[in-house]
């Protein structure tokens, strides 16, 4: 089976879940108080948010391009993971409603609303990893002339994904505000390693001859 209907239906996913975000930036507009000018000063929480989420979003739709460039078929199985993968991206704006709402809040409500965004994500990357090693391992689905390089660096990136938001998410007990700072640090991490192992592979003198 081919990957091009997948990957019609997850672009779908992906446009929905971060056109969705946007939602959640009148969050604290009209609730806080009568002025305007105000509660939009105030709402920076739905802000940031917003552009965390969306930039997460965005990343984990690049890397999953990235990845179907390496893959050349799909089975049962691969579909019904890739589903589970799917499902945990669109469930990214309820936490992130919380987080907008909530980040300002008392500690209680805070803790409650950073936590559950750090276990969505957490979930989303180990869905991720699920999708990228099942068609990896033994080059199960890979194109034959799949990039060995960029498979190497694919997994190398996605190894990490779900400890270190475990880790963002443990911290958000203690410090929610920590907690959203490294979920935005994550983000920015992976934008830097999937640039570098997205990148083409230089060819030698004796591929090019």
């Amino acid at each position: 089976m081919t990957t091009g209907r997948l990957e019609t239906f997850a672009d779908g996913v992906f446009a929905i879940a971060a056109t969705l975000l946007i939602l959640n930036v009148d969050a604290h507009i009209g609730n806080a108080s009568d002025s305007v000018a105000h509660d939009l000063l105030t709402g920076w929480s739905s802000y940031a948010a917003y552009v965390l989420s969306f930039l997460t979003i965005g990343i984990i739709w690049v890397n999953h391009h990235t990845v179907m460039t390496q893959i050349e078929r799909a089975d049962r199985t691969f579909l019904f993971i890739t589903v589970g993968f799917l499902m945990s991206v669109a469930f990214i704006p309820f936490p992130t409603r919380l987080m907008a709402e909530y980040l300002t809040d008392d500690f209680a409500n805070a803790r409650a609303a950073t936590i559950t965004y750090g276990i969505t994500l957490a979930v989303t990357a180990a869905w991720f990893n699920a999708v990228w090693l099942y068609a990896s391992r033994s080059r199960r689905l890979l194109r034959e002339d799949a990039d060995e390089t960029l498979v190497a660096g694919i997994t190398r990136s996605f190894r990490p994904g779900v400890p270190i938001y475990l880790g963002a998410t443990l911290v958000g007990m203690v410090s929610p505000l920590a907690s959203f700072i490294l979920y935005t640090l994550i983000a920015t991490f992976y934008v830097v390693e999937s640039s570098i192992f997205a990148r083409p592979r230089r060819r030698s003198r004796d591929e090019r001859s």
